[in-house]
């Protein structure tokens, strides 16, 4: 049974107007979420992409080509249910973000780490009200509860489909800072991704690369493109 797979049975997934938002139906029949709920979208856009990723499915339906409805799902299945839990959790990364963590040698990665986080901190500390310390090394640091709220807040603001895409940008990144600064539209997903990624690009350039974890970071730089993307059609009219 391992190797069981869904097999294609529709012809035509097409965008459709329900209960107040945007569905998709397969030949007629609405796709739902794994938990059985109807795949409701507040966006037009999100919908069609649901709907390009089911229309692109081949013999058997792989989940793993379909990153705009797996996040959709879990919107729906898991975010919404918990939305207030789920925005706490994330604005805990405020309190140990990477950019707040330094190396302490050698001074080649010293001098990268200020020259490509200290603009995004103190993006934070003007744009967001949100001024962070920094440290080098690993101890941790208490940080500003003031600051600490304020970016608790923001968080706090995004709705439940934001808050899907949101979440992989956090997580994936190990930063709250830079996340909201793609939120924003501040950082494209590809520079945040890239600024998150300096120490082990910086170990790359040492020691060589390794296949293995070149292709794990390939992967997570996918999803972190795909959370941002999220985010964008979830906001799209």
């Amino acid at each position: 049974m391992s190797d069981w797979a869904p097999k294609r049975f529709w012809t035509m997934a097409e965008v459709v107007t329900r209960d107040g938002g945007f569905a998709v139906d397969l030949d007629g029949r609405p796709v739902k979420t794994p938990y059985k709920t109807p795949l409701v979208m507040p966006t037009r856009a999100l919908a069609e992409a649901v709907a390009s990723e089911w229309q692109a499915q081949v013999e058997l339906i792989d989940p793993q080509t379909m990153p705009v409805t797996r996040a959709a799902n879990s919107a729906i299945d898991k975010v919404m249910p918990q939305r207030a839990e789920v925005a706490a959790m994330l604005a805990v990364y405020a309190e140990t973000d990477l950019l707040c963590y330094r190396a302490t040698a050698p001074e080649a990665l010293i001098a990268q780490q200020d020259a490509a986080w200290n603009p995004w901190l103190s993006w934070a500390a003007q744009a967001l009200d949100a001024p962070l310390h920094v440290t080098a090394g690993i101890m941790p640091i208490e940080q500003p509860a003031e600051s600490l709220q304020r970016l608790h807040d923001r968080v706090a603001a995004f709705d439940a489909w934001e808050l899907t895409g949101f979440h992989d940008l956090v997580q994936l990144s190990g930063s709250l800072v830079l996340a909201l600064a793609v939120a924003a539209g501040k950082l494209t997903p590809d520079e945040a991704w890239t600024l998150s990624r300096i120490d082990e690009d910086f170990q790359i350039s040492q020691w060589g690369d390794d296949e293995e974890a070149t292709h794990v970071a390939e992967i997570k730089a996918q999803a972190f493109s795909d959370g941002a993307r999220f985010m964008v059609m979830a906001r799209s009219v």
